[in-house]
């Protein structure tokens, strides 16, 4: 019988699987987070005033079982229209911060947050979490590690560029330093986090020049008023060929938002049905032309970023670095553009990577996760996207077997799942893995 769990990581996921266990008078929970602030991790932890949630606040409630909490939240602090509101990250950040508290002062007995590092975990009896400065002693943990940094570009080596040139954490302090009127930023990678540090650059008065690059130049697109529309009720087949068909009919139907947000409902089915070549050949064709329709921008901020573009302070290039070297006025950049075999070189003065978080274990520097590989506890998924695990969120060890009492939640768990990156998906997740924790998943039936 499972007592203690103990959960690594309190970000977004860490923070609700403690609450959830909370709510569903589970097991006592003691949360573990090496960072100095618990309860927002790197999404709302490391934002910018100017960062606004890419999803509406109606859709942004931590709880499955109450949509409206969040815009109750908001409501009661006079935020008017909250529901359609995309509000500032750091606001949710304080939303999520908040509840971690109520929770920790309410039930002192039953969950408590540790901060320091966990070093290894030992399954001899039970599970033992040693961390930098002690041990816990638990019945099954829970890896709730979050987003990994992303992995350095292909032919740069950090260690031949100095840290003032190469930022490879787009959240670092020292991003926006130093910085005057007549530098060049290469930002590689033209996703959400170029979008966020392009925002923050401008915020912070840069009046340089920035490049964004990435292989296809592809720019997440912006949200839109909803429409009425009759929606698909069953699941779409799942060969990449077949399902790009379907989608761009009901685009060209009922319009590009609608047909890609009416998959919602299906998509983590269809990832799971779909074969590892079908997984494969979505990933290597599909993947970024689905990531900037599926993640979008709210109007303000692609607004903003179109006048960045309209002005020429922004500038987006589709192609590949093919070498750096740093020099004294700045780092020379090697690329060629896209349809194209004539390379080119500018000097850029920074250099950051955006290229956006990857869960490769067979590439992670983070000490535990490698620890757990190696000694067999935890394996990478078949498409090298995270952590393996069963539909239950268990994790699978390299023989293939499920480990009853180690279990992953969030973007690790994306190999499994795909979508379980954006906070919908994320708090059904922590809700039924803590059911499961708590034996809540025998009510209703769900176990029959």
């Amino acid at each position: 019988m499972i007592e203690h769990v103990a959960i690594i990581g309190a970000g977004f996921s860490g923070t609700l699987q403690a609450i959830n266990l909370l709510r569903h008078e589970g097991p006592r929970a003691t949360l573990i987070e090496r960072a100095p602030v618990a309860g927002l991790g790197l999404a709302y932890g490391a934002a910018h005033p100017s960062h606004v949630l890419n999803v509406r606040a109606a859709n942004m409630s931590a709880f499955p079982d109450d949509p409206s909490h969040f815009v109750r939240w908001l409501e009661a602090r006079g935020v008017e229209n909250a529901a359609t509101a995309f509000i500032p990250r750091v606001t949710y950040g304080e939303y999520l911060r908040e509840l971690l508290d109520a929770a920790l002062l309410a039930h002192p007995d039953r969950l408590t947050l540790v901060r320091d590092a966990v070093e290894d975990l030992d399954f001899a009896d039970g599970v033992t979490v040693r961390l930098k400065g002690g041990a816990v002693e638990a019945d099954a943990a829970v890896l709730a590690v979050g987003n990994l940094p992303p992995h350095d570009p292909p032919g740069l080596d950090p260690e031949k560029l100095s840290f003032e040139r190469y930022k490879g954490d787009p959240w670092g302090a020292s991003v926006p330093e130093g910085l005057g009127p007549d530098d060049t930023v290469l930002i590689i990678g033209t996703g959400l986090t170029m979008v966020d540090l392009a925002l923050m650059l401008d915020a912070h008065g840069f009046e340089g020049r920035i490049v964004a690059l990435s292989r296809r130049g592809l720019l997440p697109r912006p949200h839109a008023a909803g429409t009425d529309f009759a929606k698909i009720a069953e699941r779409p087949a799942t060969i990449a060929s077949q399902l790009l068909r379907s989608v761009r009919e009901r685009g060209e139907a009922i319009g590009w938002r609608n047909a890609v947000d009416e998959l919602r409902p299906f998509t983590q089915g269809m990832w799971g049905n779909a074969s590892e070549a079908e997984r494969a050949r979505f990933l290597r064709h599909l993947r970024p032309w689905w990531d900037v329709h599926r993640h979008r921008l709210a109007p303000e901020v692609h607004a903003r970023l179109s006048a960045m573009l309209d002005r020429g302070q922004l500038e987006v290039i589709a192609g590949k670095t093919l070498g750096f070297v740093e020099k004294p006025e700045g780092i020379e950049v090697t690329l060629r553009r896209r349809g194209t075999d004539a390379a080119e070189t500018m000097t850029v003065q920074r250099i950051v990577n955006c290229t956006g978080p990857l869960g490769d274990l067979n590439r992670t520097e983070e000490p535990l996760l490698q620890k757990l590989a190696a000694s067999g506890m935890i394996r990478p998924d078949a498409a090298h996207l995270g952590i393996d695990v069963d539909n239950q969120g268990q994790t699978i060890n390299a023989a293939g077997q499920p480990n009853g009492n180690l279990y992953a939640l969030g973007p690790m768990t994306r190999g499994a799942f795909w979508e379980i990156v954006a906070v919908p998906d994320i708090r059904t997740q922590t809700w039924s893995v803590a059911r499961r924790l708590s034996n809540a998943h025998w009510v209703g039936g769900e176990g029959l």
